[in-house]
């Protein structure tokens, strides 16, 4: 699957742009802000119906313009897929595949995997929980669709509970019957949940190591080991859920906000078993994400029996030449389908890419 030509109007600092790619390597240069992440960003939005810079679809319009209009052309197996994403402001998102409207955007998730590394990736290891549960969702979603309902389905009634919850508390009230209504949906999509959750570690760990290991191969001192992990941490390896719910009902009530379930998850980052946030250096956290989002790729290779198009923005200037060089020999073989590149130097860049032996264009913004 490779994506051949994609159009934007209206999208981010374009008025009107369009591009036809080359089916293997792409290289977008020029100076710092002239819209190079913009490209990559659409490319994106018509994978996953969003963007990945900006959750908020109307600041993806110019500034001054009413509305936006992405369209892109992919080859995938030999079929063409043309896709189209417009947003008028005030009105809802539209999607169509081949002249076709969604019902519903979730439909579209997964028809065309991707997967994007950029600066912006280190919140994972500096934000919070949630920004690496959806990291996880994501990546199980693209290929289980039942796993993706159940997880909507879950919010919802957390949503539903909390309400709830507060409205308890407003009205001097409490009513259990009504609340295990919510607790009996919760445990049920919530189980379903952490035990997929759990196998997707299971398996995602070792691509992960192997991922890693491959990086910093040759990069490293003799003496210095780096032995990285990831591993699953949820209050539902503590116990039953229901009785979870049943023994922190009252902190419930009191703070009228769900403390237990899958929604407070966690993916854990290790370096010599210790927290990578604290110990790990700059260079050890960059390969580290790197590691982590070639092993999404591979993943996703996996499940879904496509290579994934490969977004690399702006990575040159964040990694050394040797990293940069073993980053290129990874991705430089039979393994990965389209890839593209940012980056503010043209002629490193395409001294960088000829060394690959693969065909690809340029384009200077």
């Amino acid at each position: 699957m490779f994506l051949e030509s994609i159009s934007l109007i209206n999208f981010k600092n374009f008025s009107e742009q369009s591009f036809a790619f080359d089916q293997k390597i792409n290289c977008l240069v020029g100076n710092n802000g002239v819209g190079k992440t913009n490209v990559l960003d659409a490319i994106y939005y018509l994978s996953n119906t969003k963007g990945y810079f900006n959750s908020v679809a109307s600041q993806n319009i110019k500034h001054g313009e009413e509305f936006f209009v992405l369209d892109g052309i992919y080859n995938k197996e030999g079929r063409m897929e043309h896709i189209h994403c417009s947003l008028k402001k005030g009105l809802k998102k539209v999607i169509k595949r081949n002249g076709k409207e969604y019902e519903k955007l979730s439909e579209h998730y997964g028809l065309l995997p991707l997967v994007i590394i950029s600066p912006s990736d280190t919140n994972l290891i500096s934000e919070g929980s949630d920004i690496r549960r959806k990291f996880v969702d994501m990546i199980i979603s693209m290929s289980d669709r039942e796993y993706f309902l159940d997880l909507i389905n879950y919010q919802k009634v957390v949503t539903q509970r909390n309400a709830l919850l507060k409205y308890f508390a407003l009205n001097f009230t409490f009513d259990r019957d009504n609340l295990e209504i919510y607790d009996e949906q919760l445990v049920d999509y919530g189980e379903r949940v952490y035990k997929k959750r759990k196998l997707f570690i299971e398996e995602f760990a070792p691509i992960f190591s192997r991922r890693y290991a491959h990086i910093i191969e040759n990069s490293r001192a003799d003496n210095l080991i780096e032995d990285v992990s990831l591993f699953y941490r949820t209050q539902l390896d503590e116990g039953n859920f229901k009785d979870l719910l049943k023994k922190n009902l009252e902190k419930d009530r009191l703070l009228q906000y769900s403390g237990t379930g899958i929604h407070k998850d966690d993916l854990m980052f290790q370096i010599n078993e210790h927290p990578i946030k604290k110990i790990g250096s700059q260079g050890q956290q960059k390969s580290f994400l790197i590691a982590l989002k070639l092993a999404e790729f591979d993943f996703i290779k996996k499940k879904s029996h496509m290579k994934p198009i490969l977004l690399l923005d702006d990575i040159f200037d964040k990694l050394d030449d040797q990293r940069v060089g073993q980053l290129l020999h990874l991705v430089n073989d039979d393994g990965f389908g389209q890839l593209f590149i940012t980056d503010t130097h043209d002629k490193r860049t395409e001294d960088l890419i000829k060394k690959t032996g693969q065909s690809y264009k340029m384009f200077n913004l």
